[in-house]
């Protein structure tokens, strides 16, 4: 467990110098993406066949409404209260589609178990419209769905399963029926930083300044610049300029920040990240549980019955470590050894994080996911 936090600090501690000594000059593009009206979130319903067993029980209602609907439209005729589909389950099919999708295009589609079916394995989704909140359809999903993963079951209560098997995907599943336009604005072509930063945002207006001209570009706040198109190069085909602006290299501005996932006991401390002069105790509390099972008898003669017991030993071992002086440290490189030192685990170690910001010693952001 240590040597995890001995890896994942010296890694950021060696991408952080590395980027110290080398230019940290980006593409306008991997940190900023340009304003053409987002994309459209997308809904439906639909049906997986051709599972192995494994599909919607009776239990499942709407599974078998929607079968019995399905086949009225197909011209066979059938009791809802008669089906009996166990290779069929009910799932909700999402996707997004973009300005820039055109009519025939294709988009993968998540497809995610709405019932009590056991694994979507093998299964195919028959014809399912997806539309936006108002119910315009833009894509209509069909084809095989894959899950990346298995569950076996055995006669009895055995089961052996990887990956998670409820939820999958049609890669090039859905294909666009409907165009979406988006909004423009023909004046003005707007930049949105990936992770607002105010001097991140000044220092892209600078650079395409510094490219196409004084006036150009504008930031208006942590998250947005506004390239105008009027001036030397107006007539410049839309396509050309912003291929040139998403080109140009700009060195964005990283805040220190520390980011920990409890449910893992990862830890990535950024280039930036240093604490003060501190003194640190961590106590660990362990409590085993030990139950060990044994026959009870009844007394001879007597009434009583042989049953089976189980005895239980509980063990708790606390381990102390006195104060440890931690001194100040000035990069991500010493703060890794610094840390190290205490000889803790992962998920102590995010315990000593949290405690190091309420004591005003770690000066990053902590960020908890």
């Amino acid at each position: 467990m240590r040597s995890a936090v001995v890896w994942i600090l010296a890694v950021a501690a060696v991408i952080g110098l590395g980027a110290a000594d080398a230019s940290a000059a980006v593409r306008l593009k991997d940190i900023a993406r340009i304003d053409v009206g987002g994309d459209l979130q997308l809904v439906g319903y639909g049906l997986v066949v051709g599972l192995d067993g494994t599909g919607d029980t009776k239990s499942s209602l709407f599974t078998m409404q929607s079968i019995a609907n399905m086949l009225t439209r197909m011209g066979v005729s059938v009791s809802q209260d008669r089906i009996r589909a166990r290779n069929t389950a009910a799932v909700m099919v999402v996707t997004r589609t973009g300005r820039f999708h055109r009519r025939g295009a294709t988009v993968d589609v998540t497809v995610s178990s709405m019932g009590d079916a056991k694994s979507l394995q093998g299964g195919t989704l028959l014809h399912t419209p997806l539309a936006t909140a108002d119910g315009s359809v833009y894509v209509i999903a069909q084809g095989p769905v894959s899950v990346g993963g298995f569950s076996v079951r055995g006669s009895g209560s055995d089961r052996v399963s990887q990956n998670y098997v409820l939820a999958g995907r049609v890669p090039g599943g859905g294909i666009v029926e409907r165009e979406w336009s988006g909004e423009s604005d023909s004046e003005a072509i707007t930049i949105l930083l990936y992770d607002p930063d105010f001097t991140t945002a000044g220092r892209v207006a600078s650079v395409i300044n510094g490219e196409l001209g004084e006036g150009r570009a504008q930031a208006l706040d942590a998250a947005t610049v506004v390239l105008n198109q009027s001036g030397p190069e107006a007539e410049e085909d839309r396509v050309a300029l912003l291929a040139r602006v998403e080109s140009l290299e700009v060195e964005p501005d990283v805040a220190a920040r520390v980011v920990v996932n409890e449910k893992t006991g990862t830890i990535v401390a950024g280039e930036r990240v240093t604490i003060a002069a501190v003194a640190i105790a961590h106590g660990n509390l362990s409590v085993e549980v030990k139950g060990q099972p044994f026959v009870s008898q009844p007394a001879p003669f007597s009434k009583g019955e042989t049953v089976l017991a189980e005895d239980t030993t509980i063990l708790v071992e606390t381990e102390s470590t006195g104060l440890v002086p931690v001194e100040e440290a000035a990069n991500v490189r010493d703060l890794a050894r610094a840390l190290n030192a205490l000889g803790v685990s992962p998920r102590d170690m995010i315990a000593i994080f949290q405690a190091l910001k309420q004591a005003g010693a770690l000066r990053a952001e902590l960020r908890v996911i």
